[in-house]
Order: C-alpha cells, then structure tokens, then sequence
C-alpha cells in the first residue's frame, strides 16, 4: 500500500518535519514551496494516516525506505516499486513519476534501452502543451531492438509532444569522423541544446557480456573487457563511466556521438530507472558521478543501497 507519486511530497513533508525535526519553515525551503502548503501537508499527512501508519506497521514501509534512500544518497527524490515483481512494476511507476515530473513548455531528453522502451510503452496517454522530447545519442542500426530514435518518437507519441532525432550514429569508426560530424552546424546545435532540457529519462547499464553496447554492436565482447579492466564501471547514454561516475578516458568514448556528461548534469531533474540488481555497481557509479536527482528502483536494490550507504558512512 505505498503512496501514489503524485502524494509523495506530503510523505517528504512529513518525513522531514517528523524524522529530521525541521521547522515548518525549513521544510517549506527544502521542499520550494510555501509554508502554508507545508501545514496543510501535514494535516494530510495526519489524516490520512501516514505519520502514524509509517511508524508504527509495515503498510508504508516502501515509502520510509525511500526517505531513508534520499537521505543517504542525497538524491532529490526516490520511488521504489514493491518487490513481487520488481521487473514489471518500476516501469510503471517509473512512467507515472515521469508524467508527475513533466511540465508545460519542459524539454526532456530520453536516452535508450530495455527499460526505456518499458517505460515508454506502458506510459499513459497525455495531452502537454509546448513539450518537446529530444534524442540524447546517436542512433543504433535497424535489426536492433529499442534504438534510441523509437525510444524518443515513443515517449513523444505518448505525450502529444514533439520529437527530435539525432540523425548521427551512435559510435563512429574512427575518432576523426566522430570529430568531424560534432562539428557539423546540426549536430553542434543539437549537442548544445542538450544542458537546456529540464528532465533527463535514462537508465545505466552494465559492462558485463550482457551489456547492450555488446548487444547492439557498439562493442565486441573482447574491447568492453578490456575497458571494464581500465575501469569501465557502467554505461550512461552509449558513453563508458568508471567508478566515480567520469567518462572513462578511451577511444571508444571518443567516437561516441552523445550528450557530454557535463551536459547532462546540468539538467535539473535527472530521471534514472533501474530494474535490475545486477545493475548496482553501475548505478552507484552514476550516482557518484552526479547523473541522477530523481530515482526509481525495486525493492531490494533500493535496499542494497541503503546498506552500501551505511557501511560506507561507517568506514570513514
């Protein structure tokens, strides 16, 4: 019985006038937004039983793990989808915290994937007015499955919005070519554009032979190896992350045609969904690189962070 996307931000008032003591005021900060919303906030909170149901029983146990997340990992926001299916169920919620975050007039950059595609295909219908939804890497050949180009024209069919393609491969032959096509006034334009979107849709993927840059062609299996012993730690919109969430300093990056990290950071709200747990080490690694405000998980990965956090508070 976990609360709907759309009321967590009384759980949060709740959980920060409550758990951490804060004044209403503060709360009011922390939250931007005003300090009459925040006592009507936790009168809701207290009607509808979420202060005392949260403390005393199990039925919002989610809800807590979530706060407790946020806390840790200093992320703006936390969803997690119950654990009985956690492989169908962060896609739909991931696609119904996506509508709650988007607004009239927003940019929103989606990047590629499984997950995406998931998201995007269990994704309501909406009527947003002056939304448009950009391509944040290079397009992948035909035979592959949820290119990047579906995964945008998706989303934007979903949202009545409109859709722009790069109209760039994702990984070039050589760094030369790749060089030069950034260069070219459409896709400098387009790479530029990227810091001025106000959400990012992406997930994080793994650098293991299930990897989908392997599985698209982007790689063979031999050339990620060799990159996950470099320090190849996760991949973020086609490009190679190490540990700490930095671009991995490779050729294969440097043939990659897709947002910069930097550009990506500067995007507000940072929407990462992961439904896997063989995703931690990746989804660490991008958390620690500043690639994610928002998040959405299952259960027992958000679990796994939580007590990544802990021991990690507890060694320094």
């Amino acid at each position: 019985m976990a609360i709907r996307p759309a009321e967590q931000i009384i759980h949060k008032a709740a959980w920060l006038y409550y758990a951490h003591g804060l004044r209403q005021d503060q709360v009011a900060k922390e939250l931007n937004i005003s300090r009459a919303s925040v006592a009507m906030y936790l009168r809701k909170a207290r009607d509808t039983g979420i202060v005392n149901i949260s403390t005393s029983t199990q039925l919002f146990t989610d809800d807590v793990l979530a706060r407790q997340v946020e806390d840790a990992l200093k992320l703006d926001a936390v969803w997690i989808a119950p654990d009985r299916d956690e492989a169908s169920e962060v896609p739909v919620l991931a696609a119904s915290v996506f509508l709650e975050l988007v607004r009239k007039g927003d940019r929103i950059g989606v990047a590629w994937g499984k997950t995406i595609y998931a998201i995007a295909d269990v994704m309501s219908y909406a009527d947003l007015q002056d939304v448009t939804v950009v391509q944040l890497c290079g397009n992948l050949g035909a035979p592959y499955s949820y290119r990047p180009d579906q995964c945008t024209m998706e989303i934007a069919r979903r949202l009545n919005a409109q859709g722009i393609n790069f109209y760039a491969p994702l990984v070039l032959s050589t760094e030369e070519l790749a060089r030069d096509l950034r260069a070219e006034p459409v896709i400098r334009e387009q790479l530029a554009s990227i810091p001025d979107c106000d959400l990012a849709l992406y997930s994080v993927g793994t650098v293991d032979a299930e990897s989908h840059v392997i599985k698209c062609g982007a790689l063979s299996a031999p050339e990620l190896e060799a990159l996950r012993k470099a320090g190849a730690a996760g991949v973020i919109a086609g490009q190679i992350i190490d540990a700490r969430g930095a671009a991995l300093d490779c050729s294969y990056n440097r043939r990659v045609i897709s947002a910069d990290l930097a550009s990506l950071r500067a995007i507000k709200k940072r929407l990462m969904v992961v439904r896997e747990e063989l995703k931690f080490e990746p989804l660490l690694a991008a958390i620690a690189g500043g690639l994610c405000t928002h998040l959405v998980v299952g259960a027992a990965l958000a679990r796994r962070l939580l007590d990544h956090a802990k021991a990690t508070a507890s060694a320094s």
